[in-house]
């Protein structure tokens, strides 16, 4: 589901289970330099200044959710880090299994999930799509653009279900609606 309005939000449930605790939000970070002509922060590994504000208003929208009672982490790759400080004006603790997207990642990200507490992962495409892989998410239908942000909810059971994805360009949506 496109997350992209207010309405989505609420219709899919991420609201209610972001007040619970239930959520594990997956954003992958802001734009490349090294694939990008656009201009660089400052580190030929991280991201654009086009990225960074990309990232902010990302974080502008994850704040407004409450982040009481959410944990966030980062990959150690610069790119994430600098996503990370973008979203939230501080540096955020950076774990190195954020790295290793293979078959095993969706594993460590719920294993790092605690209950009650929203787990916020800013890391890459590629952990993005393992998770959706073992969600027995289609090929045609898996897809992360720079910034964008997928939701997945932490049933009781234990048992993770995609709520959906919301694009970069959609955030600001969030920021300015009146719903929340």
């Amino acid at each position: 589901m496109d997350l992209g309005s207010d309405n989505q939000m609420h219709n899919s449930g991420v609201y209610t289970d972001w007040a619970k605790g239930n959520i594990i939000v997956l954003i992958r970070h802001a734009e490349r330099c090294d694939r990008s002509p656009n201009p660089c922060l400052d580190d030929l590994s991280g991201i654009t200044l086009e990225g960074s504000h990309a990232a902010s208003e990302v974080g502008s929208a994850i704040q407004r959710l409450g982040m009481d009672n959410a944990q966030v982490l980062s990959s150690p790759q610069v790119r994430t880090r600098q996503t990370a400080h973008f979203m939230f004006g501080k540096a955020i603790a950076s774990q190195d299994w954020l790295t290793h997207c293979d078959k095993g990642f969706a594993h460590a990200a719920f294993e790092h999930k605690t209950a009650d507490h929203n787990l916020v992962l800013v890391t890459h495409s590629g952990c993005i799509d393992q998770l959706e892989r073992q969600l027995n998410v289609p090929g045609g239908e898996r897809s992360s653009a720079y910034a964008s942000a997928l939701f997945v909810s932490m049933g009781r059971n234990g048992k993770a279900r995609i709520l959906g994805q919301m694009n970069a360009n959609e955030w600001h949506k969030l920021v300015s609606s009146t719903g929340k």
